[in-house]
């Protein structure tokens, strides 16, 4: 995120931000400018022809355009270029004092407030002027004029300010919203003026609405001008008066399609699991206010989702499907489960001759391959690991039909791929690793145990003794695989062949010898 907007900090149009913004509100000013010649030289220019105050109008033009119109392009450009020291600074990443930034992004905030009412003292300023520039010559102004003169002026003052306001606007926050506001959000700013969406539907309403049925209502009352044919002018009058009260809610329309455009193809990347979306859209209004609260929403769901992976990898993602489907509070269920136990023969021995890393390189290397058997082969759960072995348990949950058939498959799937492991450790001539492999059927208490600030999901109960005590019997009887009576007992009829009783072994904890079983040579 941060690189994309180093990146589009350095673009070369991104550069010229200020000057573009600078350079809004001209075309809005030019059209106004020709519709008030326009209208001007159609309707006014006879008015004054028959008054004789022809002269004092074209001076009154000049004397009004060579002071008051510098002096708003001078105001603006000094508003403008204020933030230019700032700008360059944060596009440079160079620091700001947090105060004097927030009057330069209070200031960017405000800026098509700013602009309106520049542009509105500049051009409704006229109507008084004109008005008081052309009494003072003594001669009457006639009725028409009183009426058509500030016609001309307040139409073409609404196509300069509203669109000047707009596109000052959609020029900020393509070119200045992206350097200014880079790691804060804009509708927290303190002091800020944004503009509302019940405003921007009002601002519509009048554009669209108000503005062109208002200047046919005048036009209407007003006494027609000499020459015209108020038909035809009051159609022109109007449809110039929707053209630009369209080109508002274009832009009106953008304004708030853009948010909800990106909004949308957010809200539908996380609904498709992707979380690495975020939306790069900075506003100060409402709409700012949700993309941020988006944004950290996705925060929040990217962090959690951290969390969840790293609990399920180091508990085991079906432990952490068990506790997340539980009661997270201490306590368990009891249920019928098979218990598995595995360790690696004479480790700690071989171990002594390894370097630390070694030898975690080959118990890492072993545990690799077990964890795909049990877990990704057979459904089991791999519970614990017991240094140089691992506990698992099958029939947990919801995995819990023919959970000794699972375990006894996995028992011989996991000699299978010992066997391919023990071929590359000996292509590397590494000496080959043996296991024993203890498993027990019977009920145990399931869930988790210790205190509400740290808990530990287990199994509990003399099912997992037993099972523990059945895997040490390997060592004695020379053997990989033994199971229980009880385990055998749980198995399906055909699964029974190819098993071989044992004589019956103490076992300590239990008070009979415990019937064993193993796989037949």
């Amino acid at each position: 995120m941060d690189a994309a907007l180093n990146e589009d900090k350095m673009r070369p149009s991104r550069r010229h931000a200020l000057m573009v913004t600078a350079l809004a509100p001209v075309i809005p000013h030019i059209l106004g400018s020709a519709f008030n010649i326009w209208y001007n030289m159609v309707i006014i220019d006879p008015l004054l022809r028959a008054t004789g105050l022809r002269d004092r109008f074209i001076s009154t033009v000049i004397v009004w355009n060579a002071v008051a119109y510098p002096i708003a392009v001078a105001i603006w450009l000094r508003l403008i270029f204020s933030l230019r020291p700032a700008f360059r600074q944060l596009v440079r990443g160079e620091t700001i004092a947090p105060e004097r930034l927030d009057l330069f992004r209070r200031r960017l905030v405000n800026l098509p407030w700013s602009g309106a009412v520049i542009s509105g003292i500049a051009w409704l300023l006229c109507i008084p002027v004109f008005l008081i520039s052309l009494s003072l010559t003594g001669r009457p102004l006639g009725v028409q004029l009183f009426w058509h003169l500030p016609i001309s002026f307040a139409v073409s003052g609404f196509i300069a300010i509203t669109q000047s306001f707009f596109l000052i606007e959609l020029a900020s926050h393509w070119g200045l919203f992206p350097i200014f506001f880079q790691d804060v959000r804009a509708d927290r700013l303190k002091g800020i003026r944004p503009i509302s969406l019940r405003t921007r539907g009002m601002m519509w309403a009048i554009s669209t609405g108000i503005c062109p049925i208002g200047s046919l209502l005048l036009l209407i009352f007003a006494p027609p001008s000499p020459g015209t044919n108020p038909q035809w002018f009051g159609l022109f009058v109007g449809t110039i008066g929707i053209a630009f009260g369209l080109c508002s809610a274009m832009l009106i329309g953008r304004s708030v399609a853009q948010p909800v455009d990106q909004l949308r193809a957010a809200a539908q990347a996380v609904t498709e699991g992707r979380l690495d979306v975020q939306v790069p859209l900075r506003r100060a209004d409402e709409f700012g206010a949700l993309i941020g609260e988006f944004n950290r929403m996705i925060t929040g769901l990217r962090e959690k989702e951290r969390l969840r992976r790293t609990f399920g990898v180091h508990v085991g993602r079906k432990v952490a499907e068990q506790i997340l489907a539980r009661d997270p509070g201490v306590g368990g269920t009891e249920q019928e489960i098979t218990v598995m136990f595995v360790d690696i023969r004479s480790f700690t021995a071989r171990a002594a001759h390894l370097k630390p890393h070694q030898a975690v390189g080959l118990l890492n290397e072993f545990l690799r391959a077990m964890v795909e058997v049990i877990e990704g082969e057979h459904g089991g759960m791999i519970n614990k690991f017991l240094g140089d072995g691992f506990m698992a348990l099958f029939g947990v949950g919801s995995q819990s039909h023919n959970h000794a058939d699972k375990a006894l498959a996995a028992g011989r799937s996991l000699q299978r791929r010992l066997e391919r492991l023990n071929l590359e450790l000996a292509q590397r001539g590494e000496a080959p690793i043996t296991i024993g492999i203890g498993i027990n059927t019977g009920p145990a208490i399931v869930g988790s145990i210790g205190s509400p600030e740290r808990m530990e999901f287990t199994v509990i109960g003399n099912t997992v003794n037993v099972a523990s005590r059945i895997e040490g019997l390997n060592k004695m009887l020379g053997t990989t695989l033994l199971l229980s009576k009880a385990t055998r007992d749980a198995l399906q009829p055909r699964k029974l062949s190819g098993l071989q009783a044992l004589p019956p072994q103490p076992v300590k904890g239990v008070d009979k010898p415990v019937e064993i079983f193993t796989l037949a040579s």
